[in-house]
């Protein structure tokens, strides 16, 4: 079932690609079907740069499960540093 909702988000980051290390700028992230995954559909994140070009590009695709865990695990992390703390809005 594809959703064709897609959010983007900003962010500040690195990613390591084909060419080695660059600086992400952004994510999209949408459910939809894979192009390499074996799964009829994915989470899909990409993580960009887009004033890097095409290139600038880190891409996964996860079935279901592994991105519920996945969002889990980076809570959980995220909860952990609290340093890292973002006020609520």
């Amino acid at each position: 079932m594809c959703t064709y909702h897609t959010d983007h988000v900003a962010l500040s980051g690195s990613g390591k690609g084909a060419d080695g290390w660059f600086t992400l700028s952004a994510a999209t992230v949408y459910f939809d079907h894979p192009v390499h995954a074996a799964a009829e559909h994915t989470l899909n994140v990409d993580f960009i740069n887009p004033a890097l070009g095409p290139g600038a590009r880190v891409a996964v695709e996860l079935d279901p499960a592994s991105a519920r865990a996945l969002a889990e695990a980076i809570l959980a992390a995220a909860d952990m540093a609290g340093a890292w703390a973002v006020p609520a809005t």
